[in-house]
């Protein structure tokens, strides 16, 4: 079989269908052949992986906050996408806030899309955002190719984007159903974080207190409860509290159409271990207990938990206030897509999970949420998209070697398993010299 621009040709390739020895051909973009490996594809160039390197799909990464514009000093399209491209990211959805204009209408899209135009290094769609007064709004979003609407139950961190309540959540969703939109909520109870302590200092388990299970689970319940009444569908954005399982099981049961993803620093992390005062650990909702953490990731095996995306929400290094270790005043929001790969394997492989889960997690879920059915998996007609990972390879984490624009993480330091050696898009490899992403719209294929 020949005629193939590029061959790749791999003992291990993760595929739907699992793992195994393949020669995939690509095409004019786009997976052409998957094919046993010794089936004798040829092309105009081929890539023998090496014995240590599996091909996994590029990863679809639905969480990211990139920022641009208006608060470009905090993160762009040419440094979010360039870190994305070095973590095996291919595609990934840039959410409607932080921005300045916030994507709340059509102009503001278009002021977005302008200003991502010829910067971006892998593919990237747009959230749109659901704030009160904008539902008139939602349907030309929509049509304007946006993947769904953010919204948020208490204040997002920046007053140009302000939550709704339970009134202002059930008339987007009601306007949604009409065109089968999806609502992707920030599940924290305005009532229950106002009446929980206040946090300040360095003590990180006074910010925990500050952002109780309790503010997610009411707010949560109430998101299932209102997608029921309304038909619409909506998905639960960066779980922390795993109190939440057995209610969202419990939802799809009855036919509630909801989805939820957790964060890499979730599965990561826990609130034992924090140091007082290392305020690139704060985010919102908060890192919890061991615990808990353990329960996450029972949900992601037990297929409660849909997806893993980074949630990378970035900021200026002296918005992290790491100079007095404040978490009452440092910005709250971990920047990861680089890491998001390699921070989920080391924990995954530790709790018997395969590259093959992972790669349902991180790359093939998150492509459904939004429809991207060509993206997130090695099979004929998909875009050609891969991440070359050595998955027994480990490196310890080195933020000035990191790609997004203020490179602040709190895995700096930490030792990590597996190690991305190249990214493709569409059959071209991403070397970060140039910007090959295309911006995506909502029914592309």
């Amino acid at each position: 079989m020949g005629g193939f621009d590029l061959v790749f040709l791999a003992r291990r390739v993760i595929t739907p269908a699992g793992e195994a020895a393949r020669a995939v051909g690509v095409r004019d973009g786009r997976i052409a052949a998957v094919a046993p490996l010794d089936a004798g594809l040829t092309g105009d160039r081929v890539v023998e992986l090496a014995d240590d390197e599996v091909l996994l799909p590029g990863l679809v990464d639905t969480h990211v906050h990139v920022n641009e514009p208006g608060r470009t000093e905090w993160e762009g399209f040419a440094t979010a996408t360039r870190a994305a491209a070095a973590g095996g990211v291919t595609t990934l959805v840039d959410m409607p806030l932080n921005s300045i204009p916030p994507t709340t209408d059509v102009a503001a899209l278009e002021t977005k899309r302008a200003a991502a135009e010829g910067q971006c290094h892998v593919d990237v769609g747009f959230w749109g955002g659901a704030v009160p007064g904008n539902v008139a709004e939602l349907r030309g979003l929509h049509d304007a190719g946006v993947f769904g609407f953010k919204c948020f139950l208490l204040h997002s961190g920046v007053d140009e984007f302000a939550p709704l309540d339970a009134a202002g959540v059930e008339a987007a969703l009601r306007e949604l159903r009409t065109f089968d939109g999806l609502l992707i909520v920030h599940a924290e109870d305005s009532d229950a974080i106002d009446r929980a302590p206040t946090a300040h200092g360095e003590d990180y388990g006074g910010f925990l207190a500050s952002r109780p299970r309790g503010a997610e689970n009411v707010a949560i319940a109430q998101v299932i409860e209102l997608a029921r009444w309304t038909g619409a569908r909506v998905h639960v954005l960066h779980l922390s509290s795993s109190d939440a399982l057995p209610m969202i099981a419990s939802a799809r049961r009855d036919g509630v159409r909801i989805t939820v993803e957790t964060c890499p620093h979730y599965l990561s992390f826990c609130a034992e271990e924090i140091p007082d005062g290392a305020t690139q650990f704060k985010c919102c909702p908060p890192i919890r207990e061991a615990a808990n953490r353990e329960l996450l990731w029972r949900g992601l095996a037990d297929g409660v938990i849909d997806c893993v995306v980074s949630d990378h929400s970035p900021c200026t290094v002296d918005l992290k206030r790491l100079d007095i270790g404040d978490f009452g005043v440092a910005w709250g929001g971990i920047a990861s897509v680089q890491l998001g790969l390699p921070a989920v394997w080391t924990h995954a492989r530790q709790r018997g999970h395969t590259l093959a889960d992972v790669v349902r997690w991180m790359a093939e879920r998150p492509a459904d949420l939004v429809g991207l059915r060509h993206k997130g998996r090695i099979a004929p007609g998909a875009d050609a998209d891969f991440c070359v990972f050595a998955p027994d390879a480990a490196f310890v984490v080195d933020s000035g070697l990191l790609h997004h624009r203020n490179p602040v993480t709190p895995y700096a330091g930490r030792p990590l398993a597996g190690v991305v050696r190249g990214t493709w898009l569409r059959g071209a490899e991403l070397t970060g010299d140039r910007p090959l992403g295309r911006l995506l719209r909502r029914g592309d294929a």
